[in-house]
């Protein structure tokens, strides 16, 4: 059987509002997520043996494979699926580690894509969706990889039109931990961010399929990233990179993605965005930086 491939786009958190922490200990979200126009590549070659292999220009900077997302869900899957078909993975790093846009995530999401269509399972199969949340709270929107509100821990999903949108990604090249980021932010267990009062029980609003994206940014602005302050003050670099960004000429909006260190811009327009990333490159060499789309 020839070789499957996938790819692992990026996630990028438009918007991420903590709610609390719940009693368990895991924090309540709720985050506007699309994805960019950049990703990990995955090949699976079918074979007895479940194996990673590592590759790309990033792949020293993902550890030991055998602590690998990818791995973890196959396992996980194989623990649920009877003679679960398997093989040879090949990874081949792009996105940056430990960087808010959901790199590891999205590799995971892309293997149970993988090995759903290597065993004839359908995505919406409970078993897959079970394994992707056990996996990590950003895989679930991964394995559709489409824009969504996403609250919960990662498990309640609603689907958005959102227009493509033109982007600048930068990433300084210094991983920051999630859960150094969420220690920093100091909820205790059981602690709402927001007061009770607040928590609207409904569906949040956001533009629909006929909205521009003027519409769209004006929504965004309102909302915020409640990691990056706390994120910041681990990685003050941070701070620099928003700077950068909100500097740029055409720039509707910046922010930071997940729990840092990437952030992101939302441009008037390609020309715009394309120019930025460039400037951005030239003055700051040592920074990952990705001028494309959102959708």
């Amino acid at each position: 059987m020839p070789a499957l491939v996938e790819e692992g786009r990026a996630k990028v958190n438009l918007t991420l509002k903590v709610v609390g922490r719940r009693v368990d200990g895991f924090h309540d979200l709720e985050s506007v997520v699309a994805f960019a126009d950049c990703a990990d590549r995955l090949t699976l070659e079918p074979g007895s043996d479940l194996a990673l292999t590592m590759e790309g220009p990033l792949a020293d900077a993902c550890g030991d494979t055998s602590d690998n997302l990818v791995l973890k869900a196959a396992r996980l899957l194989g623990e649920r699926v009877a003679d679960l078909k398997v093989g040879h993975f090949t990874l081949e790093k792009v996105l940056p580690v430990a960087a808010g846009i959901g790199g590891g995530s999205a590799d995971a999401a892309a293997a149970l894509r993988l090995l759903a269509r290597l065993n004839e399972l359908s995505l919406d199969d409970a078993r897959i969706m079970e394994v992707a949340l056990q996996t990590g709270a950003d895989v679930p929107v991964c394995v559709a990889s489409h824009a969504c509100d996403m609250s919960g821990v990662g498990e309640d999903l609603l689907s958005l039109d959102l227009p493509k949108m033109p982007c600048v990604l930068v990433n300084p090249r210094v991983p920051v931990a999630t859960r150094d980021v969420f220690n920093a932010l100091g909820l205790r267990h059981g602690e709402l961010l927001i007061g009770a009062t607040d928590i609207v029980m409904q569906t949040p609003s956001w533009p629909d399929a006929s909205c521009a994206i003027d519409d769209w940014i004006e929504a965004l602005a309102r909302g915020s990233n409640d990691l990056e302050r706390p994120a910041a003050r681990i990685e003050p670099v941070i701070s620099a990179v928003l700077t950068a960004l909100r500097e740029a000429s055409g720039v509707r909006l910046a922010r930071m993605s997940g729990s840092g260190a990437t952030c992101f811009a939302i441009f008037a327009d390609d020309t715009a965005a394309r120019a930025a990333g460039e400037k951005l490159r030239a003055e700051h060499p040592g920074w990952w930086v990705h001028a494309g789309t959102l959708s």
